[in-house]
């Protein structure tokens, strides 16, 4: 299945955008970030590859500000290791093992691992290594988050989950779709329709 997908920034001025092709277990995304704040304005690209396991295989993000531009490929390999590179230089990294990527603002990240283990279908609590990528200064870090179902699908699997995320001090609880996509991330963003920008029903 092909989709265009729009998210609104929540409390900020911003959108995103994503042609997502969700497979049976694994995706390919095509998206583009915009924000505007009285700090920092900044537009940032990605394409994101997922196996049919739901581990990510490859990310490349591309941000600009009015200063500079910064772009970043991350890919995984067969062995577990992630290959980093800037354009300046490449480094190689375990990342404590981690299998998923969290885009800074990018509700769509955050349905990887939600998606690979199933919380929107099966209860489940999880404590995850992620690669987290900072925008729009493109910094790569290793951290921890947790998601853990706080209500699934319906019987025909169908209507929508929540799911607590939680990272450092921040926590949050996520509305998801039934193809574990997140509709509504509180504070970050919600996903808007074509017909007059209003916020998906539900």
């Amino acid at each position: 299945m092909t989709t265009m997908l729009t998210w609104q920034a929540d409390g900020a001025v911003g959108l995103e955008g994503t042609r997502l092709l969700l497979g049976a277990g694994g995706l390919r995304a095509l998206g583009r970030l915009v924000r505007l704040g009285a700090d920092q304005e900044f537009t940032a690209s990605y394409r994101a590859v997922v196996g049919e396991d739901g581990t990510v295989q490859r990310l490349s993000v591309t941000a600009a500000t009015a200063e500079r531009e910064r772009h970043l490929t991350l890919n995984r390999t067969e062995d577990g290791f992630w290959l980093l590179d800037t354009g300046a230089g490449s480094d190689r990294s375990e990342f404590g093992g981690a299998v998923d990527v969290d885009l800074e603002y990018s509700p769509l990240f955050n349905t990887l691992p939600i998606r690979r283990l199933g919380l929107h279908r099966e209860p489940g609590d999880h404590v995850l290594p992620v690669v987290f990528v900072s925008l729009p200064d493109l910094e790569v870090e290793l951290v921890d988050q947790r998601y853990r179902t706080v209500s699934t699908l319906d019987e025909e699997g169908l209507g929508e989950a929540v799911v607590g995320f939680s990272s450092g001090d921040f926590a949050a609880e996520l509305v998801v779709d039934s193809d574990a996509v997140v509709s509504r991330y509180p504070g970050v963003a919600q996903r808007v329709t074509a017909a007059g920008a209003e916020p998906v029903a539900g």
